[in-house]
């Protein structure tokens, strides 16, 4: 004759439930914990450009507008980066607080409908402190000055080899790759490669 199987007591009910509930909260730290990890390994991309430009040579304290040649450099610049991301391009943008570089990062702001913000880019550790801490994992566009840029890439750990800029450098852009883990990469490119500029007198540094 069968017997019976043993019917479970309440304190080996109590148990398995005790061992449900361990197993769930395990697996939720583990799905959080997976979550974090994959999240913290995105890569911030910061790109930097000096403003295109100016008729005007670079006195202290100056605000010259950009020139014909400028105006059309900046348009290039917006031909250039406006698909630079195959999902959604450039995430935000910023200008200093100067004319020239705001003409300059108007274009790519008017195509892809976002608000240049303007900075201090001469406060290289605050300005770049703010940046990594509002666009983790985005691509930044700023648009700075001959004598700004190195020291904004080595605030953000880039190369510390940058060539001086020469008074008529105006097509160069420096990219920053800054993973959550690993080495800071800077590439340097010419965004104006091949580009035959209109005739325009040629401005000094700044």
């Amino acid at each position: 004759m069968a017997q019976n199987p043993q019917r479970p007591t309440p304190k080996d009910k109590r148990r398995r439930r005790r061992r449900r509930i361990v197993s769930v909260v395990l697996f939720s730290i583990a799905t959080l914990g997976l979550a974090w990890f994959f999240e913290s390994r995105e890569t911030t991309t910061i790109l930097l450009v000096r403003h295109a430009d100016t008729d005007a040579a670079m006195a202290a304290g100056s605000d010259p507008p950009l020139n014909a040649r400028g105006l059309e450099r900046a348009e290039l610049l917006a031909d250039f980066l406006e698909a630079i991301d195959v999902v959604a391009s450039v995430d935000a943008i910023y200008a200093s607080e100067f004319r020239r570089t705001q003409e300059t990062a108007a274009p790519l702001a008017k195509r892809l409908n976002i608000e240049v913000q303007i900075a201090d880019h001469y406060d290289s550790v605050g300005f770049m402190a703010n940046v990594l801490h509002a666009h983790k994992g985005d691509i930044v566009l700023i648009v700075s000055h001959s004598d700004a840029i190195a020291p904004l890439i080595d605030e953000l750990h880039g190369s510390k080899r940058l060539p001086a800029f020469g008074p008529n450098d105006y097509g160069d852009l420096y990219i920053v790759t800054i993973p959550s883990f690993g080495k800071v990469k800077t590439l340097r490119l010419p965004y104006d490669a091949g580009w035959q500029p209109p005739n325009a007198r040629i401005s000094g540094a700044g």
